[in-house]
């Protein structure tokens, strides 16, 4: 091993027994808690951040589509077999397929009127596109959408806001009309309500409704599925399916993934995601960069030593090496200690945070307020690895300065009191 890593090693290690040392040890020993805090910090609010993510995309992704395919001017598909076909020749993350018909309509009940958005769907290929499907098969409820049964499945926000519940009836007003000579006459139809879903997600509990394919294009004369429905085998994945998709079936043909569907909601939380990042690395910055003053008093402290190393022959690259290695060394440690924290915080979070709440008698996410109720956590090695690396550069970034002044020290002035 050379003598430069020895002795940054052993220089590192200086004044933990001693009192000659024990400030400049107390200092390095504060520099390294402060950035294994700041990196155990970070890595536990990102993936708090994700846990939330991740609750939120699947409560979303269990009502919509991966993608959609649709007709850029919403004419009705004529072959929709032979889409979802080309789909899946296209690209093999395409897994199934389903038409489907959507027309933003509105809801009536008595005195009570809500603006929802009618899917008409196939029940018997839906539920491998959707988690509401899958789940309102189990139940039972899919199968009571008979063509021309004129049946519906409500959010449960909705049927609330409404009033209503299973067996009763509410009335669907479909967009434009019919003109006669006394005026535009809307288009309506009275549904049965044969179910309520709730998924968790307040926009799709309060203006998602569910009737079968065929009375949808007859209610709203499409003449037909209005587009195509696509799960794919990794939800991560859409955009870039989707652009492959887009690229290969060409006009008239519009593809848009789950993530342009929410634009809002997922570029809002890249933003906060990144935002988040940026501020709590600062604090690793504070704390890395505190190494420069325990450098700066370890270069002080050993002039001597610097000095009777330069007479022995030792080059202002080998002195500069050492105290490179010494600032290297607490920034490994102080790194290699936060994201073993971090984790163990992360991957236990929902046990330790209804502990706190026991030990406090409060409850950070009251469910009468909030839809998730319990704090989430999901830890990944796409923010932790970055994390730590950074932190790593930081603490490198920070030894430069204090390493060139120990290299500038002349032998014959640091000896001469001595």
């Amino acid at each position: 091993m050379p003598f430069e890593w020895l002795i940054g090693w052993r220089y590192t290690r200086a004044g933990r027994a001693g009192r000659r040392n024990a400030f400049i040890s107390f200092i390095s020993g504060v520099s390294m808690l402060g950035i294994a805090l700041g990196v155990a910090a970070l890595i536990v609010v990102l993936s708090v951040m994700n846990g939330f993510q991740k609750e939120v995309r699947e409560r979303m992704l269990a009502a919509i589509p991966h993608i959609q395919l649709m007709d850029e001017q919403g004419e009705a598909i004529a072959d929709w077999h032979a889409l979802a076909a080309r789909a899946q020749a296209l690209d093999p993350e395409v897994r199934s397929a389903a038409p489907y018909v959507e027309v933003q309509s509105l809801v009536a009940r008595g005195d009570a009127m809500r603006g929802v958005v009618v899917r008409g769907i196939d029940p018997a290929a839906e539920p491998r596109i959707t988690g509401l499907a899958a789940g309102l098969e189990r139940d039972g409820v899919l199968a009571r959408l008979v063509p021309g049964a004129w049946n519906i499945v409500l959010g449960a926000e909705l049927a609330r806001e409404l009033g209503v519940t299973t067996g009763d009836q509410v009335t669907v007003i479909a967009p434009g009309g019919q003109v006669s000579p006394a005026g535009v006459i809307p288009r309506l139809r009275s549904f049965n309500v044969v179910g309520v879903f709730s998924i968790g997600h307040y926009e799709y509990d309060s203006a998602l409704a569910l009737v079968d394919i065929d009375d949808a294009a007859k209610l709203y004369r499409t003449g037909g599925p209005t587009g195509v429905q696509l799960h794919l085998a990794d939800v991560q994945a859409a955009r870039q399916v989707a652009a492959r998709l887009a690229q290969g079936l060409g006009s008239p043909i519009r593809v848009r993934d789950w993530t342009r569907a929410n634009a809002a909601w997922y570029d809002a939380v890249q933003v906060e995601k990144t935002m988040m990042f940026i501020i709590l690395t600062l604090i690793v910055a504070v704390a890395a960069f505190n190494l420069v003053s325990t450098l700066v008093m370890t270069v002080t402290d050993k002039q001597a030593d610097i000095a009777i190393l330069r007479t022995l022959g030792a080059s202002p690259r080998s002195v500069m090496a050492i105290f490179m290695v010494q600032g290297a060394a607490s920034g490994v440690a102080g790194t290699a200690g936060g994201v073993l924290l971090g984790l163990l915080i992360a991957f236990n979070i929902p046990t330790i945070v209804p502990f706190i709440e026991h030990v406090l008698h409060t409850s950070f996410l009251p469910s009468s307020i909030y839809v998730i109720d319990h704090m989430p956590s999901d830890p990944q090695s796409a923010d932790i690895v970055p994390i730590a690396l950074i932190s790593l550069l930081l603490a490198f970034v920070a030894t430069l300065y204090p390493s060139w002044r120990a290299s500038r020290v002349r032998p014959a002035e640091a000896l001469r009191y001595e």
